[in-house]
């Protein structure tokens, strides 16, 4: 899939230079703050430039494309790739937050934010306490994100009527990541044990912004009708969960090498994913004593995180997650057979699909 010599292998490296133009454009604006928010926005700009896949925008990229919006010629594709370029700064947002939240240390393998300025506080012997500041100089950096995604999105040059045909979908979006963040937080203090809730989180905070929502974008500012939009969206939503449950299952028993993150992270945080509450029903059918044992141990601050990974493992909720995941896989595809999308997005969104639901370690 192309335009003008774009294939769609290219666009993230296409994305990143949207990127670094608007990072680039804020420089005299925020020189005319002062030094500390210079520094301050170096942080967010080696976060965002840094690392990341850029598969928001190019879920928002191959949903205009692929319902026309070259063909149809309303919208300059360049100013439809700056616009959606601005998800990225939800990304960061979302992250950025997400880490001081879960007291992550790491994040890409490198460390968080709020990490990287405690020990820059720490490095200058500056006053006051070096985790609290960093703490909060991250907060407000991803406050800052999540407003310059506002005015990337705004700015990117696309038509006031293309803009209006998106807006539905950009407030959407925004409201479901931060109400999935709620909602996550929400369920680790209330100790849930409900699939249904931690479906929702799956939805909201992860699937909806990762891929339902950037096809919706996309296809919107391209003026694509209903039927292709109900099928990006249907597709998005399908493929948005399994990859998060591909990533639940990562937070418990993956390669820290590969992930960027901890192996168990998700037990230590107290998560309540799928993947613990299907592990939870099924001990509490076959082994209530070791059920008993993951209850009390999943966010405990003293907790055996191997052992209970391997009770997790030995409950059987490992397969039954993959089940799922395979189910979704198939019944996100099947959207794309339902709707007139080209062929070509099809074919790369059967290869998304593919890549964000295999199987990894």
């Amino acid at each position: 899939m192309q335009h003008r010599g774009l294939t769609i292998t290219e666009v993230p490296a296409a994305v990143e230079a949207q990127l670094a133009s608007f990072f680039a454009g804020q420089e005299s604006v925020i020189a005319e703050l002062g030094s500390p928010v210079e520094r301050a926005v170096e942080h967010l700009k080696r976060f965002v430039l840094g690392g990341g896949k850029r598969i928001r925008p190019l879920y928002g990229w191959t949903g205009f494309v692929g319902s026309g919006g070259c063909e149809r010629g309303g919208e300059d594709p360049e100013a439809v790739l700056r616009a959606v370029s601005s998800l990225e700064f939800i990304q960061a947002c979302a992250l950025i937050h997400d880490d001081i939240i879960d007291a992550s240390d790491t994040r890409r393998g490198a460390p968080t934010v709020h990490r990287a300025i405690e020990a820059q506080h720490r490095e200058g012997n500056l006053r006051g306490d070096a985790a609290a500041y960093g703490e909060h100089a991250a907060i407000l950096i991803g406050d800052l994100a999540l407003v310059w995604a506002e005015d990337m999105w705004r700015g990117s040059g696309v038509s006031q009527d293309a803009l209006a045909r998106a807006e539905d979908a950009w407030r959407g979006m925004r409201t479901e990541v931060i109400g999935g963040q709620i909602l996550d937080i929400a369920l680790e203090t209330e100790g849930s044990e409900s699939a249904e809730m931690a479906d929702r989180v799956n939805r909201f905070k992860t699937a909806a912004y990762t891929i339902e929502r950037p096809l919706h974008l996309g296809a919107a500012l391209a003026g694509a009708p209903a039927e292709t939009i109900a099928a990006f969206r249907g597709y998005g939503r399908d493929i948005g969960i399994a990859f998060q449950l591909r990533d639940d299952i990562l937070g418990v028993f993956g390669d820290a090498a590969i992930t960027g993150k901890p192996a168990g992270d998700d037990i230590r945080e107290g998560k309540r994913t799928v993947l613990y509450t299907s592990a939870l029903s099924l001990l509490d059918a076959a082994d209530p004593s070791a059920a008993a044992e993951l209850r009390a141990g999943i966010g405990a601050v003293d907790a055996d995180v191997d052992r209970l990974a391997a009770l997790i493992a030995r409950s059987g909720a490992v397969d039954a997650v993959e089940a799922r995941i395979d189910e979704l896989t198939a019944s996100g595809l099947t959207y794309l057979e339902q709707a007139p999308i080209s062929d070509e997005a099809v074919s790369t969104l059967r290869q998304l699909a593919i890549k964000s639901t295999a199987r990894r370690s």
